[in-house]
């Protein structure tokens, strides 16, 4: 009987795994930073200044929640990708959210990371565009029903 059958998923898009690779790679990268700083890992302490190393300690906690949010979000939605679940697009969006409120809070802090010479501007923004990138990838992928 036709109408008993499951349907069958699409079959990925060579991108896929592409773009699902190079984003657990991409925040794979971030991940680390995340843990090396909350584990105070002394590599942190030759590209920072005392200062630096300073404010990043001794960020308030919502802003530590928010920050693992964006990049532990980053690494689970790229396995998402690859995995071929739906989840990727919530779970990104929220790494999406998380990170722009990172990002906004050390823009507008007057004693943020940017004010103090940390992460530039600049990498901030294509740290906002991968992860952009990546949920529209993601919705985009759901979408043609490539993700279920």
């Amino acid at each position: 009987m036709k109408g008993d059958a499951a349907p069958t998923a699409l079959r990925a898009p060579w991108h896929l795994w592409l773009v699902g690779s190079l984003g657990l790679l991409w925040n794979s990268v971030g991940a680390f930073d995340f843990f090396m700083t909350q584990t105070r890992n002394g590599s942190q302490a030759g590209r920072l200044t005392p200062e630096q190393l300073e404010l990043l300690y001794g960020l308030p906690l919502w802003l530590e929640v928010f920050w693992a949010l964006a990049v532990w979000g980053g690494v689970l939605g790229a396995v998402l990708i690859l995995s071929r679940r739906r989840f990727a697009v919530p779970v990104l969006a929220v790494s999406l959210l998380a990170m722009a409120a990172t990002g906004i809070h050390n823009f507008v802090a007057s004693q943020g990371l940017y004010a103090s010479g940390g992460t530039g501007p600049v990498f901030v923004l294509l740290i906002f565009l991968v992860a952009l990138g990546l949920w529209l990838y993601a919705r985009a992928m759901h979408d043609r029903g490539v993700l279920t």
